[in-house]
């Protein structure tokens, strides 16, 4: 099997690391070496935060280059822009419709990008989600990246099962029931 890549990125605090976790978790149990590294660019106070995952039969180094990855998942639609150019020329773009402005456009050194959607659906496969949406529907708005996950996990070789499975094993056990519930309400949405 050819080598796989994912990237996750999102601003700190959106759960980039917890989705690493379980994607690290889903191709672990199918027998893949894996391998995880991840990237903070002041994540706890709102910067970027860009997590990359490898797996295949044997994975060297944990970096995705630019151009390689095969499933880009941008938890906040600047964040997408941003690191589109990682994406394959057949690769998946997830992207959650969120907008969080970052400190230079807070402050107004900078101005938020418009229409990044419709931009980044001109040059690659995008399948967005309003996953803030659906996690409020659910009564837990801090599931949105489960929710995610569940949309992504559509554009990989893990069946459903397997990836409840990793989820219950991952996420806090007072979380479980909600995340299964996040992950399948991901996992309809496409």
């Amino acid at each position: 099997m050819e080598t796989k890549n994912i990237m996750i990125v999102g601003v700190g605090g959106q759960g980039t690391l917890l989705t690493s976790r379980i994607l690290g978790g889903i191709t672990r149990a199918a027998g893949y070496d894996v391998k995880i590294s991840e990237v903070h660019g002041m994540a706890q106070r709102g910067g970027s935060v860009v997590t990359f995952v490898r797996y295949g039969e044997k994975v060297a180094e944990p970096i995705v280059e630019e151009g390689q990855a095969d499933v880009l998942i941008a938890f906040e639609k600047l964040e997408a822009l941003r690191y589109a150019h990682f994406l394959k020329k057949d690769g998946v773009l997830i992207v959650n419709d969120l907008r969080m402005d970052p400190m230079t456009v807070s402050v107004g050194l900078a101005q938020y990008p418009e229409n990044i959607i419709e931009t980044l659906k001109a040059n690659h496969k995008v399948v967005v989600v309003d996953a803030k949406k659906t996690a409020l529907e659910l009564g837990n708005s801090r599931v949105f990246n489960t929710i995610i996950i569940g949309v992504a996990a559509k554009q990989m070789d893990f069946a459903k099962e397997e990836w409840i499975k990793v989820i219950e094993t991952t996420v806090p056990p007072k979380t479980i029931d909600i995340n299964i519930k996040a992950f399948e309400a991901g996992w309809n949405l496409q």
